[in-house]
């Protein structure tokens, strides 16, 4: 290639990755659902028996949710939701949650301090 092509293509790059930039903002608040942590926190009574009232588990092998980012607690519990994780023991919790009820629990759960 010439440095004139090069160029070029370097613009068409730059270009491209701004589009989809843009095009990434724009879609991100449709995607994205507000949570209600004091909503949240009514739904996840039965949270609790595993991952604690407070979102630290007593047992390693269950995950603290406490403190964690809301989207990525939204995204996780979306998974096990939508069959993109299987895991036995979340499915029948999971199963029937709307988008709304996972973003309440999402932000419950990442309101709460990571240490109890």
């Amino acid at each position: 290639m010439n440095g004139s092509t090069e160029r070029r293509t370097d613009r068409l790059l730059v270009r491209l990755c701004a589009g989809l930039w843009l095009a990434a903002m724009l879609a991100a608040p449709a995607l994205a659902q507000e949570g209600d942590a004091d909503a949240g926190r009514e739904k996840a009574a039965l949270c609790s028996a595993c991952h604690g009232p407070n979102g630290i588990s007593a047992n390693p092998l269950w995950p603290n949710l406490a403190g964690q980012h809301e989207a990525y607690l939204a995204k996780q519990i979306r998974d096990f939701r939508d069959g993109v994780r299987e895991d036995i023991s979340m499915q029948p919790f999971v199963e029937q949650l709307s988008d709304q009820d996972i973003a309440d629990l999402a932000a419950f759960y990442a309101s709460l301090p990571a240490e109890a």
